[in-house]
């Protein structure tokens, strides 16, 4: 049935990019796909623990709604990362305590609901299972679907593919085109280790900062 249905993972990025990606900070990441891969300013991070980064198991349910969020998590592999389009809706909480118990049993990389969660503070806010949603509220879903399982979604200015590379940590989520990952890695890391020298620097009292005036000069600006 359309906009109904549960389709089998396809191709997934490769375990070696997920590890090598996973002391990246997302900015560094964000910073080398120009700047133009939003992540949902809104995102918060209901957790304290490393950082998330899998594979998505991406997830479109109407709102307000989790029949296909639950059978996602039974044929989610370990390490996957469930990302849900909820349409952005706040009404219901699509998840709470007892189906992130489940994702955690079931060794999921984390959640990221384009939506509401419940039983946020205290359990939650304590744990170190990666959780992102949009807000908290009291009122359960409902659980009549439709939905679809490992389709292409649309969330916050990034188009998500199955099995696309998924990363997140306190500056919001960042989505990796699987066929990009290469190339994206080896410009994130070049610049997180060109941040981690400039910071040396900084502390030391060495860094340079003269290239703010000759781009003001450059650009015509009078000084």
């Amino acid at each position: 049935m359309i906009s109904f249905r549960i389709k089998a993972s396809g191709e997934k990025v490769a375990p070696q990019w997920v590890e090598a990606f996973r002391n990246l900070p997302v900015p560094n990441i964000s910073d080398c796909m120009a700047r133009m891969t939003a992540g949902g300013a809104n995102l918060r991070a209901f957790y304290k623990g490393p950082r998330m980064v899998g594979s998505a198991l991406t997830v479109k349910t109407r709102p307000g709604d989790n029949l296909v969020v639950n059978k996602a998590l039974d044929i989610a592999d370990p390490g996957d990362i469930l990302i849900v389009d909820a349409g952005g809706d706040l009404t219901n909480a699509l998840v709470g305590e007892l189906m992130i118990a489940h994702a955690r049993h079931r060794k999921l990389g984390g959640l990221v609901i384009s939506g509401a969660i419940r039983d946020s503070e205290e359990k939650l806010l304590a744990g170190s299972f990666p959780v992102f949603a949009l807000g908290v509220t009291h009122r359960g879903p409902f659980g009549d679907g439709p939905g679809e399982v490992n389709v292409p979604i649309a969330q916050h200015g990034m188009v998500i593919l199955p099995g696309d590379l998924v990363c997140g940590d306190a500056d919001g989520v960042v989505s990796v085109a699987r066929h990009e990952v290469e190339e994206v890695h080896a410009l994130a890391l070049k610049k997180h280790n060109d941040e981690v020298k400039l910071m040396a620097q900084i502390k030391a009292g060495t860094s340079d900062w003269r290239w703010v005036d000759e781009l003001l000069t450059r650009n015509g600006c009078s000084i």
